[in-house]
């Protein structure tokens, strides 16, 4: 995408300075706008041409059966799918009855820019029409992140060669037409036309429908209002019918004239509440909206951002691509969480239907990280939507004949949409992800409200499911069998490590809480014996390790399987998934992401800096990253252990993710963990930022910063306990500045510094320890950036 002609390089936008028909679908996602409870998809205004149109409502979703050549006990019944909901981003255009269609007539210019500091997409076009007409189209177009249920659409039309009479009209649209791509008929038969008419109306300015998914039973309204400024003689007319509402505006426009047409937009969904009482919600979001104005709503976005970019602005000086991708992917973050409001984060967000729609265990290991230093407000809403799904998450562990939780590897009510049991069912490590994210959560920002409630609950139940998952053997060594890890080309392993040092972790977090705790430990069950229990199975759990190879295992016995033959994979048989069997990649050594040292990025502590070094260099020459999850991770521990060229090309894949679609699929939708993974990349990685526990339970936040060469430096701000942290890295020095709050105390490369408001403590940066290259398999060593990244661009405050 950023590759093409069409797309600059800019510090605070992204800008398309023309229109490629065959990145239609890339665009879609790239420009999608939403706010965690509205996903507006870019397609253009008019509705068509377009590569997969898309309006989304967190939650709204579609049931389908999920496939099985053979049924088995325990084996998930329905999958969901998240579907498209009304549009309501449709206004079409006719001038002297020809319809605006980019396809036909000629298009002087065309622009649109995607602007990270206002939450607008801006848009304008000059077009002449097959009768030779000239009109100038301007649009801006936001999803509100200060009222939630809104969205809306500034459209304008100017003729530039004389007289002409235009017909605008602003349509809401249920059940459009999707296009058919090859894959599950069930999911096809899921998403065709899912909604069913209840209600719809059309009066003066005002629009409305009303529809029920088929299966779900879940109730979708929408309503739209509008301001209309034209030339006298300017008239309006609405119509409505079962899947339509629409509003007609017509004018005769002189030159120098223009019409303007202010759409607002307001959706509501619910599983339970009444027809009246949906349209009434829809309804009274839109007065509301409307009596904010379009002025009104530019402001609250705008003054929502600055509060945003003033506490997670990354700034990057020597590499304008990585700075254009960093703030890209902060900002589609937080569109993804902003008003999710105890709904989940889809791996794709609401940019597309790419997984269906399913949340995995992506958000709490990739995206809430990012945003619990950056925007901890957005945190607590997802972990109480994981609470609210533990009566579901109870009842599969009971299914399962297992104690506790078991949460689902990919879901969007909360129950486990996963047909492949190996990679769903057996991904048991979800459980000790939703705890650490609690745990992370909860140290950065202090919420002991949350603590004693959905967070206790969380680690409770998570941890019983750990206690009655493992066994302990005849030497009394805790272990978990017949699990999956992080890396989906491995399966039903015996001690997976990434699962066994986060479930040893999930024990004790829960056996210290239980203690910090003991009225709400009473309340959930939990007795001394419990507790103790689980500080007995975490002391004693299995930590696979090769003496011979001196690495750590995978999972037990990981490094005995016969290796996989990269010298005889051609790059076309990437990724692997798609050209070999799964019982053979099981069966090699393989790695399609990060696994073991996603382990050593997640449990820095229970690693020595030897161990971490040798584990990387090992595990590089397995690692195919046939996932976008990877290359952050890889990103991170190559800076670590002092590969700064390895982490800038891994921070360079990560961040290009989307913006070069590295995966061939952003059509479908953005990599949201991807893109956090960005952010990981550059302030874990380049900027060493852990969590760090000592031996009396004390967390305290350490870095250990270096840059890359072609870098002159790295510029980050992070949220703890109150406190906001500058943290400003250079080549030989880094400066730390405690902005606002309290007196703290960091670790800079393992030594404590303490903080105080005021000046900032610059401390040296020490020399990079002299490795060995890692090697990584044939065909798979990412791109050099240091050889490509393009010079920097100025920054000059200008809005983009």
């Amino acid at each position: 995408m950023i590759s093409h002609s069409a797309y600059t390089v800019e510090p605070w936008c992204l800008r398309e300075t023309g229109l490629d028909l065959d990145v239609l679908a890339q665009s879609e996602s790239v420009f999608a706008l939403a706010n965690g409870h509205i996903g507006w998809r870019g397609n253009l205004d008019e509705g068509e041409p377009h590569g997969l149109p898309g309006s989304y409502l967190n939650g709204v979703h579609e049931l389908h059966p999920l496939p099985y050549a053979e049924a088995g006990y325990g084996y998930p019944e329905s999958g969901e799918t998240m579907v498209n909901v009304t549009d309501g981003k449709i206004i079409r255009l006719l001038v002297d009855d020809h319809p605006f269609d980019l396809r036909y007539g000629e298009l002087g210019c065309h622009e649109r820019v995607l602007d990270f500091r206002t939450g607008v997409l801006h848009r304008t076009a000059e077009w002449t029409s097959p009768g030779g007409r000239t009109v100038r189209i301007t649009s801006e177009r936001l999803v509100s992140l200060t009222q939630r249920a809104i969205a809306a659409i500034a459209y304008e039309i100017e003729p530039l060669d004389g007289p002409t009479h235009v017909a605008v009209q602003s349509e809401l649209v249920a059940n459009e037409q999707m296009p058919h791509e090859p894959g599950d008929p069930r999911v096809a038969a899921a998403v065709d036309a899912p909604l069913e008419p209840e209600e719809h109306f059309a009066r003066g300015t005002g629009l409305r429908l009303v529809h029920r998914t088929r299966r779900s039973g879940q109730r979708v309204a929408a309503a739209a209002d509008h301001v209309v400024e034209g030339p006298e003689g300017t008239t309006w007319s609405a119509e409505s019918e079962p899947d339509v509402s629409r509003l007609t505006v017509t004018a005769t426009l002189k030159r120098g004239e223009r019409l303007r047409l202010v759409k607002f937009v307001g959706y509501g969904w619910s599983a339970e509440r009444s027809l009246p009482a949906m349209h009434d919600q829809a309804d009274a979001a839109v007065a509301a909206a409307r009596s904010t104005g379009w002025e009104g709503l530019l402001a609250e976005q705008r003054a929502f951002l600055d509060h945003f970019w003033s506490c997670a602005d990354v700034e990057v000086e020597g590499d304008a691509q990585i700075q254009q991708a960093v703030r890209f992917s902060l900002f589609h973050v937080l569109q993804a969480a902003a008003r999710s409001e105890e709904r989940a984060i889809p791996a794709k967000g609401l940019t597309g239907t790419g997984y269906d729609g399913h949340s995995f265990w992506d958000v709490e290991s990739f995206v809430l990280p990012m945003l619990t230093f950056t925007a901890p407000r957005a945190v607590a809403p997802v972990l109480r939507w994981r609470h609210a799904t533990l009566p579901a998450a109870r009842d599969r562990a009971r299914t399962l004949g297992l104690a506790g939780a078991a949460f689902p590897w990919r879901t969007i009510s909360g129950a486990e949409c996963s047909a492949y049991w190996p990679a769903g069912t057996a991904a048991f490590h979800v459980n000790a992800d939703i705890a650490r994210a609690v745990a992370r959560y909860v140290a950065a920002t202090g919420d002991e409200e949350f603590e004693r409630g959905p967070g206790l609950e969380l680690l409770v139940h998570t941890a019983r499911l750990w206690r009655s998952l493992g066994h302990h053997d005849p030497e009394g060594v805790f272990h978990i069998d017949g699990v999956t890890g992080p890396d989906e080309y491995s399966a039903i392993a015996r001690d997976n490590l990434y699962t066994n040092l986060m479930a040893r972790w999930n024990l004790m977090a829960a056996a210290e809480a239980v203690a910090r705790h003991p009225d709400r430990a009473e309340e959930l069950g939990v007795g001394e014996e419990e507790a103790a229990a689980w500080r007995d199975a975490a002391a004693r759990t299995a930590v696979p390790y090769n003496e011979d190879l001196g690495v750590h295992e995978q999972s037990a016995g990981f490094t005995t399987f016969q290796h996989w033959d990269f010298a005889n994979t051609s790059t076309d048989q990437y990724p692997l998934l798609l050209h070999f069997p799964y019982f053979d990649l099981y069966r090699k050594q393989v790695v399609k992401q990060a696994d073991l040292v996603l382990a050593m990025v997640t449990c820095p502590d229970d690693f020595t800096a030897e161990e971490k070094a040798r584990n990387f260099a090992y595990y590089e020459a397995l690692t195919v990253r046939d996932s976008s999850l990877s290359a952050c991770c890889q990103a991170v521990m190559a800076a670590e252990t002092g590969h700064m060229r390895l982490a800038y090309a891994y921070l360079g894949e990560a961040a290009l993710m989307d913006l070069q679609n590295l995966e061939h699929n952003t059509r479908d939708g953005l990599h949201i963990a991807s893109l956090a993974g960005t952010w990981m990349a550059l302030v874990a990685g380049l900027g060493g930022m852990r969590q760090h526990e000592d031996e009396d339970g004390v967390r305290r936040l350490g870095f250990a910063p270096r840059l890359p060469e072609a870098l002159s430096g790295l510029r980050f701000t992070v949220l703890a306990r109150g406190r906001r942290l500058r943290v400003d890295i250079r080549p030989h020095a880094v400066r730390y500045t405690l902005e606002e709050g309290e007196p703290l105390e960091i670790l800079h490369h393992g030594k404590p510094v303490g903080l105080t408001a005021g000046p900032p403590v610059e401390l040296p940066v020490p020399p990079l320890p002299v490795l060995p290259e890692p090697q990584q398999p044939a065909g798979r060593r990412p791109a050099d950036r240091a050889l490509t990244v393009p010079p920097a661009a100025a920054d000059d405050g200008a809005d983009g």
